[in-house]
């Protein structure tokens, strides 16, 4: 489903059909129009007698959304919760939930990377955001709750897993496979899949992402593929809602396109898609964006879809937004450089099927440096990415010289606030230490005094 034109009518009307209970997670729930007519669907069903849990980030929710907004909720029986707020005990606080899943009454759910807010709608003029999303069906489904339960026992007490169906006893909706990756802090699970896709791709490998900062390894995985025959694309927002990135971003354009990757700015006003689509048969849909933070940091959640019909819609639809799209050109110099490396790879030893990777290899290239309509140079858009980083720099050392309380007073709190942290939680360790040896005591002298021979008595 394409943006919230076609997501948010269908998560509307799924939870205004709700019978039993309604799971909702999002990493933004905001109090605007938006968010007020998905609270007013969801205290409509709570007072139905429907059980609705709604699960916001701290991170992105909280100035979005004033305590006013979720007390409403609760008022109404909903059973609201907020994930990972900052405490005293926890300063890795920055670690988010930025999933965005619906799920409702165990048999339809949803996955995306739209969160509740006027921005993806389109307000006071401004166009509505791109973004993509899911509808699902079937036992993956269970899946999805699975996942939710996972997320609301890290805010609170865990749901009673008899609540959840067997997947096993729920109807297959279709004959589409469709996988679950939940990622989590530290496991690397979505990474490792993208790395794979790419290692593996053999004809095209399309992306879709917001927030583009990706490590040097995926990056080379993606050159390797793209050296290799492989039709690599990267779609990312010509625009930002996070405008400090885009320079950041813009500055890793000439290692892309020098390794034959095509990159693609989105002439609209903000793309925040999370989406690929590899080879015809597989795609990803969800809230991973292609950055450490999502990677290795955040709970996210995606999709991952194989099949052809599914496959072919997805590139269809990448198709239609590049051409609301500005390619980045090479220069002359870059251009040198992507002939120079097709030659090298020419010149090694072709493993099996090696001529018609570099005879796809060959086509990718020359309608990578072919004149384009919508197109960019790649030396214009690095020479002010350039020039603006460089600006914030100094703009930085400036008010480091002048004012350096204002970085060494965070550093201070920071520090403090990891040494407390550190102190609270040794000390918590060490308690249990000790509450765990008075239980073996307890234990240990039943016995002992069972075993004790009884003491003589006088008559």
């Amino acid at each position: 489903m394409r943006d919230a034109g076609e997501n948010y009518p269908a998560w509307l009307a799924a939870i205004r059909d709700a019978k039993s209970v309604i799971h909702f997670e999002n990493f933004i729930i905001a109090d605007d129009e938006t968010g007020r007519t998905f609270a007013n669907a969801l205290i409509e069903r709570a007072q139905a007698g429907v059980r609705v849990r709604v699960l916001y980030d701290w991170l992105g929710s909280s100035w979005r959304a004033l305590p006013a907004f979720w007390n409403r909720l609760r008022r109404a029986g909903i059973e609201v919760r907020v994930f990972n707020p900052p405490r005293l005990t926890d300063p890795f606080w920055i670690r988010r939930n930025h999933r965005k899943v619906v799920t409702v009454d165990g048999r339809k759910g949803f996955v995306a990377g739209l969160c509740v807010s006027n921005s993806w709608e389109g307000t006071d003029g401004a166009e509505p955001w791109r973004d993509t999303g899911l509808s699902l069906e079937g036992p993956v489904v269970a899946d999805l709750d699975a996942a939710f339960a996972d997320s609301w026992a890290r805010a609170g007490e865990p749901i009673d897993r008899s609540e959840f169906d067997d997947p096993r006893t729920i109807p297959e909706a279709g004959t589409v496979p469709a996988r679950v990756i939940c990622g989590q802090p530290g496991m690397f699970r979505t990474y490792r899949f993208d790395q794979f896709i790419a290692a593996t791709a053999q004809r095209n490998l399309w992306l879709t992402d917001a927030y583009f900062v990706a490590t040097t390894s995926y990056v080379q995985a993606l050159g390797e593929a793209a050296r290799d025959g492989v039709d690599v694309r990267l779609l990312v927002p010509g625009s930002s809602d996070v405008p400090v990135l885009q320079p950041i971003v813009r500055a890793g354009y000439r290692s892309l396109i020098e390794a034959g990757i095509r990159v693609f700015e989105w002439n609209g006003s903000m793309l925040h898609a999370k989406t690929a689509v590899a080879d015809g048969r597989w795609a990803r849909v969800g809230s991973t964006n292609l950055n450490l933070a999502s990677w290795a940091t955040n709970w996210e959640l995606d999709v991952v879809v194989e099949d052809p019909a599914f496959a072919e819609a997805m590139e269809a639809m990448y198709l239609e937004d590049l051409a609301n799209a500005t390619e980045i050109v090479p220069g002359s110099l870059t251009r040198r450089k992507q002939v120079q490396k097709m030659r090298a790879r020419r010149l090694r030893r072709p493993k099996k099927g090696g001529v018609r990777r570099l005879a796809a290899g060959a086509l990718a290239l020359s309608n990578s440096i072919g004149k384009s309509v919508n197109a960019r140079s790649l030396t214009a858009t690095e020479a002010s990415s350039i020039a603006m980083i460089g600006g914030v720099l100094l703009g930085l050392a400036a008010i480091i010289t002048l004012f350096p309380v204002l970085i060494v007073a965070p550093l201070v709190i920071g520090l403090t606030w990891l040494g407390l942290a550190l102190l609270i939680r040794a000390l918590r360790l060490k308690q249990r230490v000790r509450v765990r040896r008075r239980k073996l005591e307890l234990r240990r002298k039943p016995g002992r005094d069972k075993d004790r021979p009884a003491s003589p008595r006088r008559g």
